[in-house]
């Protein structure tokens, strides 16, 4: 199954190329890695954004194989920036120009790009469907993490929802190490109201949401 058409094609943003070298290492990078929930109120750079979406399912190799790995290539998960007021900039040199609109942006993995879905600061609502955890509406962005179950187990049958489950541990894995090379810090949250979740998004019923993920500046 395919969002293609699906989505608001209101806004569409091509993503600076993602750097494959880091001044961290990714030993450095584990030890450093924890849970963080407060959040400075600084925006992020695109380009900070555009390596956080290729860590989680940028293409990284032929034959479109992705940054994390799934069951059967079957990739089933979509992932989406819920991105606040002046929550993204373009540039660390361009701080009171070119900001993204504020909004609900999916990750466009074949040319990776944004693509408006909603325009609109929803953060505030999006912490109230996850049991009021105020530190989500505070960070610049909110990465989630959703699923379309039908695409490993109409291969792999029920045993596909284990799978699917495993690759959001490697993505949010991926997406947090990643913060932590940045320089940023998150949390990977599970603790929601699925159904407050993906209304809060605009998803079609067949999407579910798996991850919330905080990010920015830690405080």
């Amino acid at each position: 199954m395919s969002l293609q058409g699906k989505l608001s094609n209101l806004i569409r943003i091509k993503l600076p190329p993602a750097k494959l070298t880091s001044k961290i290492s990714l030993e450095e990078a584990i030890v450093k890695r924890r849970s963080i929930r407060r959040y400075r109120m600084e925006p992020l750079t695109l380009f900070q954004l555009s390596q956080l979406l290729w860590s989680a399912q940028g293409i990284t190799a032929a034959r479109k194989l992705r940054a994390a790995p799934s069951a059967g290539g079957t990739y089933p998960l979509e992932i989406f920036a819920l991105i606040g007021k002046e929550g993204v900039v373009a540039s660390e040199t361009k701080l009171s120009k070119e900001k993204l609109q504020p909004g609900i942006y999916h990750y466009e993995v074949s040319s990776h790009s944004l693509v408006l879905h909603q325009p609109g600061d929803v953060r505030e609502k999006l912490a109230e469907a996850a049991l009021d955890q105020g530190f989500i509406a505070n960070a610049p962005i909110d990465i989630v993490i959703c699923a379309l179950y039908i695409r490993t187990s109409h291969r792999y049958g029920r045993r596909g929802e284990r799978y699917v489950h495993m690759e959001v541990g490697h993505v949010g894995e991926n997406i947090h190490l990643q913060a932590i090379a940045l320089g940023l810090a998150t949390v990977e949250i599970g603790a929601f109201n699925d159904e407050e979740v993906r209304k809060v998004l605009r998803l079609q019923e067949q999407i579910k949401p798996l991850y919330i993920m905080p990010i920015g500046k830690q405080l």
